[in-house]
């Protein structure tokens, strides 16, 4: 039976079938779900929401009143998926909730992320090349780009994994490991994992599309649509890329299973095997949300990427794709409105996302720029969400292709500063 109840009527246990308004106006990215976390329940009693739709034939009903909310938050877990014979795979202790903190400023560790890309790219298409080349790879040259990445991703989640997003045609499939690889260690802090699993998870990320080099250049870089024979040629890449790291000394099982399984889906309709559910492990179901991710922001020979803010409202809504607790944990990880997002503000202002507060997904820093009112650029302004006092905030994602006149959004991201 649904109702309708106040915020302060929650309890634990209910099943939460409806959030009124934009999904986006809430830190929730589902819009039903049981109510199990503590910090779940603080945060809708604590929300500008009227009235919330519960379902008392899948939860609590508001009559039971035999246990008041807890006192403590109820430690969350992502529990990982059982092995299977064709998915090797590390499994995780159970995880402790551990968000990255940002020590420091997107600003600050700009330059810093951008020197690691340089060096990790560089690492990275020498490594590809000489694989693609016949040469053995050496896991030892991969470990201090990863250690290099997390030490960046730690100092701040987003400076980093935003810089990575600005490919060219020639660099994608380098850059894209770079990018994974920091998404993956993002991801793994958020759901917990220790310190050696997020190393590994890692390294998947950096490696896990090395079977790409056993696809032809010409297919790889094809401006157009592929053919079938095409696509087929590119659908090898997990097997080929397993088949090489088989033959990797030092190689951990995480990197094995990421690159064999990051294009199955959890309704059984990926490759190479249609794997569904706890079929697929939970370092191939992390590599699965950060390959789509990485790959539907970054511009493409075939198409330009869509902005990051739209793209978790799309992966939010492909059912069947992604593990549910899986990409709950990657938007926390990155934001409900990612940086480097384009976002409309009450007050009519268009601006980008330029950092992250760990405590909040709706308190972003905001760089604005330009008035959709007037439709021209004006001052720019830094507003910090989650410490003015100006009012303003976020209504929904812009659309860059919808607003004339707009600057260039990477440059108005990239620019220090209010210059």
């Amino acid at each position: 039976m649904l109702k309708r109840i106040a915020p302060d009527q929650l309890r634990l246990g209910m099943y939460v079938q409806e959030i009124p308004g934009p999904w986006m106006n809430h830190p929730f990215w589902r819009g039903s779900f049981k109510l199990e976390k503590y910090e779940d329940l603080k945060t809708l009693r604590s929300a500008k929401i009227d009235e919330i739709l519960i379902d008392t034939t899948k939860g609590r009903d508001i009559i039971v009143e035999d246990a008041p909310a807890p006192a403590a938050p109820v430690t969350p877990t992502a529990a990982p998926a059982p092995a299977v014979a064709s998915a090797p795979q590390t499994e995780p202790a159970k995880p402790k909730p551990a968000k990255i903190s940002a020590q420091v400023g997107a600003e600050q560790e700009r330059a810093n992320a951008a020197r690691v890309i340089t060096g990790s790219k560089k690492a990275i298409m020498t490594m590809f090349n000489e694989t693609r080349m016949g040469k053995a790879l050496d896991v030892k040259q991969a470990m201090p780009l990863v250690n290099e990445i997390t030490a960046s991703v730690s100092r701040n989640r987003g400076a980093l994994i935003s810089l990575a997003r600005l490919k060219t045609a020639d660099d994608y499939t380098y850059m894209h490991s770079v990018a994974v690889c920091a998404l993956m260690i993002a991801l793994g802090h958020q759901l917990g994992l220790s310190p050696e699993e997020t190393r590994q998870a890692g390294l998947a990320g950096l490696l896990h599309d090395i079977g790409k080099m056993a696809v032809p250049v010409d297919i790889l870089n094809k401006p157009g649509k592929l053919t079938d024979d095409e696509f087929i040629s590119v659908k090898k890449h997990a097997q080929a890329g397993h088949a090489i790291l088989s033959g990797v000394d030092g190689i951990g099982e995480a990197a094995l299973d990421v690159s064999l399984h990051h294009h199955e889906k959890i309704d059984g309709s990926g490759y190479p095997f249609n794997l569904k559910g706890d079929q697929i492990s939970l370092m191939a179901k992390m590599g699965a949300v950060c390959d789509v991710y990485d790959a539907i922001t970054s511009n493409r020979p075939y198409k330009p990427g869509w902005e990051p803010g739209h793209s978790i409202k799309r992966m939010a809504g492909n059912q069947g794709h992604f593990d549910e607790t899986v990409l709950e944990a990657f938007i926390k990880s990155v934001g409900i409105f990612p940086t480097g997002s384009c976002v409309l503000m009450h007050s009519g202002k268009i601006g980008i996302v330029i950092d992250q507060h760990s405590g909040s997904l709706l308190t972003p820093t905001v760089k604005v720029f330009f008035s959709a009112v007037t439709m021209a650029t004006i001052p720019i302004e830094i507003i910090d969400l989650a410490t003015t006092r100006s009012g303003d905030k976020i209504a929904s994602y812009a659309d860059p292709s919808k607003l004339p006149n707009l600057p260039n959004l990477e440059t108005i991201w990239a620019s220090s500063g209010l210059a």
